[in-house]
């Protein structure tokens, strides 16, 4: 089962062999099974990756992220074909008619709205998340009034403080960032591994973004990194933080009577959202889950 998150912050050579993903520095090498990991993430632009390696991680259907010379992440290498009836599933999703789409994202800024109130409950800042929690029912369908957008900007300034701005060159905006593009990876890897194109979105429709899909599904699962960074990051962005949010797919959540590895939880929530715009589940069925 894929539990690894593999993170490579330093000059070294990347290749395939006999399953196993293999690490060569100068003095040194490291191998570990493919089986084993979920993700991998460069930290280095000084990396040589082989091709063999490439095509082996694709089938494998393993994120690989790559990050720039300041250490944050700008692409992402997804596999062409993520299932065998990617045709059939291209139909089906250009066939989501808009009724549906547009309940489907009342559900998810429901749930993330409600998230966000969790994370300033758990945090102290019972007031400010009482505020912030009656605003999901007033949620409409397609989310007409724009409650997401007035949910987030009185959210980030209760938890970050009156004068936080998500604009502002700050490390709590680049940890932040940094955090939503490994969730970002994640929700992509979990579209593409069943068929689906990222870029035809419910509610996000840029036509220069190639994961409008994915930016909404990853929505409910932002607070997630919100509490890490809150919990940890203050004047600098150190790389004790980019590791602890790189591992958060392999840190637990409530979901289901259970716990469950964030991983786990963004490929079972996915899941039900592709079924409920496809019908084939009520949207009321779509299971929520704790961000703690």
């Amino acid at each position: 089962m894929a539990f690894r998150n593999v993170l490579i912050e330093s000059a070294c050579k990347c290749t395939y062999q006999g399953g196993y993903l293999v690490v060569r520095k100068e003095d040194d090498a490291a191998k570990i099974h493919l089986s084993e990991i979920s993700s991998v993430t460069l930290q280095s632009t000084q990396v040589f990756v082989s091709a063999y390696l490439l095509s082996e991680l694709a089938k494998a259907k393993i994120t690989f992220v790559i990050s720039d010379e300041k250490r944050n992440p700008v692409g992402q290498y997804l596999p062409i074909y993520g299932a065998h009836n990617t045709s059939k599933r291209i139909g089906e999703q250009i066939s989501w008619e808009e009724p549906i789409k547009k309940r489907v994202w009342q559900r998810v800024v429901r749930d993330k709205i409600t998230n966000q109130a969790r994370l300033l409950e758990i945090r102290g800042r019972s007031e400010e998340a009482g505020r912030i929690g009656a605003i999901v029912s007033d949620v409409r369908s397609g989310d007409t009034t724009n409650r997401e957008a007035y949910a987030a900007r009185c959210y980030f300034q209760s938890l970050f403080g009156d004068s936080f701005s998500r604009d502002d060159d700050l490390a709590i905006n680049a940890a932040l960032n940094y955090g939503y593009a490994i969730i970002l990876s994640a929700v992509n890897r979990e579209i593409v591994s069943r068929g689906y194109l990222t870029q035809l979105g419910v509610c996000h429709r840029n036509e220069y973004n190639q994961f409008n899909l994915s930016c909404d599904l990853m929505e409910p699962f932002r607070p997630i990194v919100d509490r890490i960074v809150f919990d940890n990051v203050q004047d600098d962005f150190t790389r004790n933080d980019r590791r602890l949010l790189v591992d958060l797919m392999n840190g637990c959540i409530a979901y289901r009577d259970g716990t469950y590895k964030t991983s786990s939880v963004i490929s079972l929530y996915v899941q039900d959202c592709l079924n409920a715009l496809n019908k084939r589940l009520a949207i009321d069925e779509i299971d929520p889950f704790d961000i703690v």
